[in-house]
């Protein structure tokens, strides 16, 4: 069973002399540091001076300052900024200004794990990673509650790490609701294997292979869109809330058996294999390499042909449209 800490077991009491310095101000950066300063940490901001962040920062009413010179003031160091950069702004900005005894924050793991950054021995590495997007970690804080976050420890060289974690995770709101330990290892594959097969790629293929199933049969694009794409999310939102028996047990008794009875024809051990299959190239680094490779070469535009196919795809065509009849106020 996974070693779990709930709000009541853990203090802010060894870090509420500490100095956090929050690099990067976007979604996360925004809530997690909000919530740290509206806990009673003392939080400032790093980011690059004059830009829409700096500008946004101080609006919000915190202590900005340039990336070095936060991390100069800093007891604890939070690296938010995107994972592409990170070991680059590491070199120029955060490496020269690291004293003995800092942390190393992180709420992703991928550059320690794949030593995009290799920090020294003299300093904490830890990480909280809020299993949600920054609006709900805000969101979910002003309510009075928290959303769940992973934590773990990767170097201890202050043997405060784990407090200064978990007073961290408290600070954010996430030990109301629970947090789970980790590894920095662990939090990198699993993330990356549920983006590419499950959550992110996985369900984008089965829903354009499912419209396209029931196009080329005949059926009308708009009848397909609304069966294949619309109406997953209220599925998922059942399996969200209510597990996936929870889920058979709130829908159609036609489609419980259907589902039951054909979605293991869909996805089989077939489609395990191929899972396993790219588990594999992230578990022995092929998908690092590989990714680092296509950024070092196209930087963002590394997506662009992966995109401009989907962008052309009947679905996007059609889902436009039909986006536009639900919801005629909003802008993609």
């Amino acid at each position: 069973m996974a070693k779990t800490w709930k709000d009541d077991e853990v203090s802010l009491e060894p870090i509420k002399n500490e100095t956090i310095a929050v690099l990067g101000y976007g979604i996360q950066g925004n809530a997690q540091s909000n919530n740290m300063r509206d806990s009673g940490l003392n939080v400032i901001i790093g980011v690059k001076e004059g830009g829409s962040s700096w500008k946004k920062a101080k609006a919000d009413g915190h202590k900005v300052m340039s990336i070095s010179e936060a991390c100069k003031a800093a007891d604890i160091i939070q690296v938010l900024i995107p994972d592409m950069v990170q070991a680059k702004v590491y070199k120029e900005e955060i490496e020269p200004n690291l004293s003995e005894g800092n942390a190393l924050y992180f709420s992703h793991a991928a550059a320690i794990h794949w030593k995009w950054i290799e920090a020294p021995k003299n300093v904490d590495i830890i990480m909280v990673a809020p299993k949600g997007p920054g609006s709900k970690v805000r969101e979910t804080y002003q309510q009075g509650f928290g959303t769940p976050s992973i934590v773990a420890v990767h170097q201890d060289y202050t043997k405060k790490a784990w407090d200064r974690t978990l007073g961290i995770a408290k600070a954010i709101g996430s030990t109301k609701a629970g947090v789970i330990k980790t590894t920095f290892q662990e939090e990198v594959e699993t993330d990356w294997f549920g983006e590419q097969a499950d959550l992110c790629g996985g369900s984008a293929s089965m829903v354009i292979n499912a419209f396209e199933t029931l196009v080329e049969a005949g059926y009308q694009p708009e009848i397909a869109y609304f069966e294949v794409l619309h109406e997953l999310k209220l599925i998922v939102d059942m399996i969200q809330r209510y597990g996936i028996n929870g889920m058979w047990r709130r829908v159609s008794e036609t489609a419980r058996y259907g589902g039951l009875t054909r979605g293991p024809v869909v996805m089989n051990s077939e489609t395990k294999k191929r899972m396993k299959k790219v588990l594999e190239e992230i578990q022995n680094g092929t998908f690092n390499e590989e990714w680092i490779s296509e950024y070092q070469k196209n930087g963002k535009n590394a997506f662009d042909r992966y995109m401009k196919e989907v962008d052309a795809h009947q679905i996007e065509q059609v889902g436009k449209q039909m986006r536009k009849m639900m919801w005629p106020d909003s802008t993609e």
